[in-house]
């Protein structure tokens, strides 16, 4: 399906106007973004796509449409804000430039700040975004100036180099009424608001990886299918790895809303494209464990929220890797492989937000017996890239003017020691092995503070944690307090057009 892509576009580019502007998307590194997920936090705005990310900024543009008609938006300057970055004028084709430059500091390269890692430094940074709509289709590409990515040790790419770089946003996609095509890569995300995704984060780096949406916004089918890395066995074979993901959403009431979806990695030598598993109208492991038998990895999940009290929300999200429904006393039988989060927020007063959650990811959770259907990318998570941990956190987000957001966050991590590029324990281990919390567990307590916003042509985002560990590096009894932070700051500079 990916070799058919080009002809796919092609044909949409002839297609007649079906259906109105296509919309780019909201790059979850978009300094604004923070802003939004606040006023979603707070109920003042429905989310444009529950627990996906990203959105388009069409969807944006409408829920804060929405929100101002029912009379629940109370910043109407942030709206403002976000409509000036990003309302579509009008229709005509049209294109756009936005070059951005500056700097980037941080005590540890690694994006997840609750397993800081890499070496700390502060380096240049610089993107040119370049977009272009035609009607249905819009292109952009958004290649980036990132010296940070060598110290980063989930970085895939070069390490040996002293200017690095990647592309945050690189995609065609053709938007219909009905349907909505996508080739490319971006940064995604299953997941609630407060936590990584399970299925699907964006803790690694994006990938190439052809898509598609159909139906309408409350009952809608997603898939996304992508060719990951070959990798070589200890014999030096070859081994070719594949991952798909489906995903369907159903708005059940004006209250709830559900997404039921499934992801799998494929490998083998010389494994083709298999088309059974591009097909979205299957159950994955309905069509592999249970039916024709084939090997694959398989992650199911559920996907869950519910508004209540008013403006308060609830959600919550369950991935189930294995679950031994058979004997568990034997001991060879593995336990149990599932990953969950859980969450509520609100609103506090006129501006605030709060939030609370919960999260868990058992010991052997995200890969399995064959190492090359781990669900990782370069030994990254595709979806969490830690198992055998939870989670704890409070937090909240206070808008300062029209301009910028201020985030306290509050954390208690506890880590096992199990790893998702551990080698599977062997048959007589597996009985042995705990659901949660192999060997000594590390414990981090994090106190922080995150800012973003943009101003003019400034934009910041930034964070900075203090981190008292227990139990550092796995050793009982010994104890570390450090310092964990970041920051980028950036100048804008855009021009517009019409063709």
């Amino acid at each position: 399906m990916l070799r058919i892509a080009p002809l796919t576009f092609l044909l949409a580019l002839l297609a007649a106007p079906l259906a109105a502007q296509a919309s780019p998307y909201v790059a979850l590194d978009d300094p604004l973004l923070p802003a939004v997920e606040h006023l979603i936090r707070r109920g003042e705005i429905d989310d444009p796509s529950p627990m996906v990310r990203p959105f388009r900024r069409l969807d944006l543009i409408r829920a804060l449409d929405s929100a101002v008609v029912l009379g629940r938006l109370r910043d109407t300057a942030l709206a403002a804000e976000f409509r000036h970055a990003w309302a579509d004028p009008d229709t005509v084709p049209r294109w756009d430039i936005e070059g951005q430059a500056g700097f980037q500091a941080y005590t540890e390269a690694r994006r997840d700040p609750l397993h800081p890692a890499g070496i700390g430094s502060i380096n240049p940074y610089l993107s040119l975004r370049l977009q272009g709509i035609f009607g249905p289709v819009v292109v952009v590409t958004r290649p980036a100036i990132e010296p940070r990515l060598t110290n980063d040790p989930d970085w895939p790419g070069r390490k040996d180099i002293v200017v690095s770089g990647q592309f945050p946003e690189a995609y065609v996609s053709a938007q219909w009424k009905w349907v909505k095509l996508f080739y490319g890569q971006v940064d995604r995300e299953w997941r609630p608001q407060e936590f990584s995704g399970i299925g699907l984060s964006a803790l690694g780096y994006a990938r190439p990886d052809f898509g598609f949406e159909v139906g309408v916004p409350k009952f809608h089918l997603t898939s996304h299918s992508s060719t990951l890395r070959n990798v070589t066995d200890s014999t030096g074979e070859p081994i070719s790895r594949y991952f798909f993901a489906h995903r369907f959403h159903a708005q059940v009431s004006k209250r709830v809303t559900l997404g039921l979806w499934e992801t799998v990695v494929l490998s083998g030598p010389s494994r083709s494209f298999d088309a059974r598993y591009r097909n979205p109208m299957t159950l994955l492991l309905l069509g592999n464990e249970y039916g024709l038998g084939d090997d694959g990895n398989v992650l199911l999940g559920l996907d869950f929220q519910w508004r209540f009290a008013r403006a308060t929300t609830l959600t919550a999200q369950v991935g189930l890797d294995d679950f031994q429904y058979k004997d568990k006393s034997s001991d060879t039988s593995a336990p149990d492989r599932y990953a969950f989060a859980v969450s509520v927020r609100g609103p506090i007063g006129p501006k605030l937000g709060w939030y609370a959650g919960y999260s868990q990811a058992s010991s052997l959770a995200f890969h399995t017996a064959d190492p090359f259907e781990a669900l990782t990318e370069a030994d990254v998570g595709i979806g969490r890239t830690f198992p055998d941990n939870d989670q704890f956190l409070l937090g909240g987000s206070w808008p300062v003017t029209s301009h910028w957001l201020v985030s306290p966050e509050l954390t208690l991590l506890r880590q096992g020691q199990g790893r998702i590029t551990d080698p599977w324990p062997t048959d007589t281990a597996l009985g042995n092995t705990p659901t949660l919390f192999i060997g000594t567990v590390e414990r981090t307590w994090r106190a922080a503070v995150s800012v973003s916003g943009r101003q003019g042509p400034v934009a910041l985002s930034g964070q900075a944690g203090l981190h008292y560990v227990e139990n550092a590096g796995h050793n009982e009894g010994d104890t570390e307090t450090r310092f964990v932070g970041r920051v980028q700051a950036t100048l804008y500079l855009g021009w517009k057009g019409k063709f």
